[in-house]
This record gives structure tokens, sequence and C-alpha cells, in this order.
């Protein structure tokens, strides 16, 4: 986190994910699986090595079996700027969402810049652009023009707290690279829908070309779940990286 000008204003280019609490293993997507041959018996599924049922895993998630892959949960902080949430918001199918209210609370003065990492500038037309590396000067402009707009943002912000304006009316005239956070709760199958479109990976079947951004969190998103399910996730990724 890097100081702007103002003492009080923080600039940041990352994101954070933190994987908070979790219902989810290999197990879960077996004993689901296989109710519908062994009935009761399908719950010995959770005494036995998943490993020795990775085929069934790689069937279930080739010929798109989706429903044993919901039978789990993961609950993740995340701390991302606004326009981030908006996008992943769009996901609503098998999630749920808090996030922290400008309404209610004083919203914090920690806004983002893009790193010097991130593409700057867009190339082509819309359906078939690219973004390419931008120069140091380019990046320069973007971080001083955002560090001056953010500034000019919260000092209004805080105006109209001070002269009694309620939050939720104040907060009007804060940008979308205001940092929020919220819990974001999922299954499997909704986080592989959400991978499947807000990441780039070169054994993705169907390409995708996500918002950096938004991107950053869901690798972090995915580390976290590739640890508690490794044989689905390597499914997932043998099988065109597609949500079943």
């Amino acid at each position: 986190m890097t100081p702007a000008a103002d003492p009080n204003i923080s600039l940041r280019s990352d994101v954070t994910v933190e994987l908070v609490k979790s219902s989810a293993s290999d197990s879960d997507v077996l004993f689901a699986a296989r109710v519908s041959t062994l009935g009761e018996q399908s719950l010995d599924e959770l005494q036995k090595d998943p490993e020795r049922s990775k085929g069934l895993i790689n069937y279930l998630m080739r010929d798109r079996h989706g429903s044993p892959f919901e039978h789990n949960s993961m609950t993740f902080f995340i701390t991302a700027p606004i326009f981030v949430f908006r996008e992943f918001m769009r996901h609503r199918v098998g999630w749920s969402y808090n996030e922290e209210s400008g309404r209610y609370r004083e919203l914090q003065p920690i806004f983002y810049v893009p790193g010097a990492d991130r593409k700057l500038v867009q190339e082509g037309r819309p359906g078939k652009y690219v973004f390419v590396e931008g120069s140091p000067q380019q990046h320069e402009v973007v971080r001083s023009v955002l560090d001056d707009s953010y500034q000019q943002a919260y000092t209004a912000y805080q105006k109209l707290l001070a002269e009694g304006v309620a939050r939720e009316v104040a907060r009007s005239v804060l940008p979308v690279g205001l940092f929020s956070s919220m819990y974001a709760t999922c299954n499997a199958r909704s986080l592989m829908h959400f991978l499947g479109l807000r990441t780039q990976h070169e054994e993705a079947t169907v390409p995708s070309f996500p918002q950096r951004e938004i991107e950053m969190v869901g690798e972090k998103m995915e580390a976290e779940w590739a640890k508690l399910m490794p044989l689905t996730y390597a499914a997932f990724n043998t099988n065109g990286r597609m949500a079943p």
C-alpha cells in the first residue's frame, strides 16, 4: 500500500482474498453422485480415499453431470475496488454476497491504481480488441490523474459528512476505484462457472477475456479451491475449464 500526497489517502494495486470458512472436499462429489445407485450406502464414501474414485469425478466433469459438485461450500472475504464487485455480482446462481455499506459506516480512503504490470492500452474494435503494455509516461499519468481525482472526491465526501449530510448521500461523490470488502459464498460448480468466465487459461476450451482486476480475484480464489478439492480441480482443467 503506497501513501498518496494526502497522508489520509492510500493507493493500492492489489486485491486480497481470504478463505474464511469451508466445507468442501472431493468426497462431497462422490457421495452425492453415488446416491443414485447406492442409496444410503453412499455415505460410506465419506470414509474412503477419494483418490480411488478420481475416474468418477473426471467422468462427471467430462459428461457435465453438474449437481454432485454443488454439495460443498466456501466463504471468501474479498477486498477489491467497487468496480470489481459490480462485475462480480453479475454471478448470481449459486452465490451469496454481503458487502460493507456506505450507508452505515464511513468509507475508508483506500483507492485503486493499476500496477506497473497492468496493460493500459486497448487496441482494436469491440469484440476483437486486445490490451497492450502502456508506456512509463502513461502509467505515470494514470497514477497522477487518479491520485488527484481521488483526493478531490474524498475531500468532498469529508466536507459533506462534516456538514451533517447522511453517509448514504455523501457517498455519491466517491468513485468506483474506492476499495470495498465483502463475503462471497459459493459451491464448486458456481465457482467453476465464475473461473471459466473471469480468468484466462491455456487449458480453457472456450477463451475468456476478463478485466484484469476481477481476474486477480479469481486467481486467488482458484488457488484456495485447488487445495480443498484437488481431484475436482484437476478434472476441471483436464476438461477445458468449463463448469459441468
